[in-house]
């Protein structure tokens, strides 16, 4: 298995990526805790701010060579914009997931665009991912064109792939594979 050193910072024309914090709970929580932003994400909205800073805990605790989780930043203000993360990383198989969320008011501004990339460029070039994955439910439209954007390309539907709320959630599969991303890179 690779090494993972400390946990990188990016900066992008926008933003600044950090290792989300504890602190960032008050942040984070407005995507967390607002339904509509987490009506496609793997787990219900938190409550409060305890219970978001409980799922930043969470995330802090787990191995680095599985998920980190990083704090979107707006450049000119230091403002929370969102978390992107990497999980689900298998080293003997040169692959790992992406998962991301915007606060609400962050959104149709290209910010996801901007981190997801710097977040590729890293899984590709210093881990030496072969395969970028994400999950993403059929109605989710905003992330489709975010992953199509990019150069993910649509695999295959896996019915009834999560338990949310009591209820199955079916999801697509995408992938982007080094070549693609480096014929798409500059």
């Amino acid at each position: 298995m690779t090494e993972v050193a400390a946990i990188p910072q990016f900066v992008t024309d926008r933003l600044r990526l950090r290792r989300l914090a504890v602190e960032d709970a008050p942040g984070l929580h407005r995507a967390y805790g607002d339904a509509d932003a987490m009506r496609f994400w793997d787990g219900p909205p938190s409550r409060d701010y305890s219970e978001t800073e409980q799922r930043i805990l969470r995330s802090m605790s787990v191995d680095p060579s599985w998920h980190v989780a990083w704090a979107m930043l707006a450049r000119q203000d230091d403002q929370f914009v969102g978390m992107i993360n990497y999980h689900a990383r298998q080293d003997a198989h040169r692959r790992l997931a992406l998962g991301w969320i915007l606060v609400p008011r962050f959104e149709r501004l290209g910010y996801m665009t901007e981190a997801v990339r710097a977040l590729l460029a890293y899984c590709f070039q210093t881990l030496d991912i072969h395969r970028v994955e994400a999950e993403i439910e059929p109605p989710n439209i905003r992330s489709i064109w975010l992953a199509e954007r990019l150069g993910f390309r649509r695999e295959g539907l896996l019915r009834d792939r999560l338990w949310v709320g009591g209820e199955p959630r079916t999801i697509l599969m995408y992938a982007l594979l080094r070549p693609e991303w480096n014929e798409l890179s500059p």
